[in-house]
């Protein structure tokens, strides 16, 4: 799962679909064992968090049921995103599966296949996680996250990095499947960089 353009922005729509196919047609056993061993990894790197705000994933992307369900197991207060008018994210208390519903997005008539928390507690509330773990389709050679084109987590990681200073900003990482690491990916100047990708086959942690 590589590829080496350097092209502009458009470029990244060709990436995104060679990941996507990658990750269609990897059986879902195999996929499966790849996240529960991510998520065990990265909940060793999470440790003692308060509050960590994660996803809930849905189609191929790593599975993060077993890592949500590690943080509850340690009383982690866990924030989960619900996506709003402007494709922004504000957020909301996860608490079990029972906690979440599946909205119609804006502009959409038909329910998200992301389940979302039923109450929200504002764009805010990311501020007070230790960790944020973002979706992503790959990482680069230098840490930069390559996401589905919304721009949602942008946002996020731009209000994070605007409102803490570097001591209180919160650890980003991205969960990834064997492969998804270390793709060149264009850069743009909206783009984020993750502190930390974590796969099955290990851990990549940049300053």
């Amino acid at each position: 799962m590589t590829n080496q353009s350097n092209d502009p922005a458009s470029s990244k729509g060709t990436i995104r679909s060679r990941l996507l196919a990658a990750r269609r047609v990897c059986a879902p056993e195999q996929r499966a064992r790849w996240s529960a061993a991510a998520c065990d990894v990265l909940l060793g790197w999470i440790g003692e968090a308060d509050v960590v705000a994660a996803y809930a994933s849905f189609g191929t992307e790593p599975d993060t049921g077993p890592l949500l369900a590690g943080l509850r197991r340690r009383g982690v207060r866990v924030l989960l995103p619900i996506l709003v008018n402007d494709m922004d994210l504000s957020w909301g208390r996860y608490t079990g599966p029972d906690s979440l519903v599946r909205r119609i997005p804006p502009g959409s008539t038909r329910p998200s296949p992301i389940p979302e928390p039923v109450e929200s507690l504002g764009l805010e509330a990311v501020l007070s996680a230790s960790w944020i773990v973002v979706p992503a389709l790959a990482v680069s050679p230098a840490g930069v996250r390559l996401g589905r084109g919304g721009g949602s987590y942008d946002r996020v990681l731009a209000r994070v990095a605007g409102a803490a200073d570097a001591a209180a900003r919160p650890r980003i990482a991205a969960l990834l499947y064997p492969g998804e690491l270390d793709v060149a990916i264009p850069f743009e100047p909206h783009d984020r960089a993750v502190d930390v990708a974590v796969t099955a086959e290990g851990t990549r942690w940049w300053d």
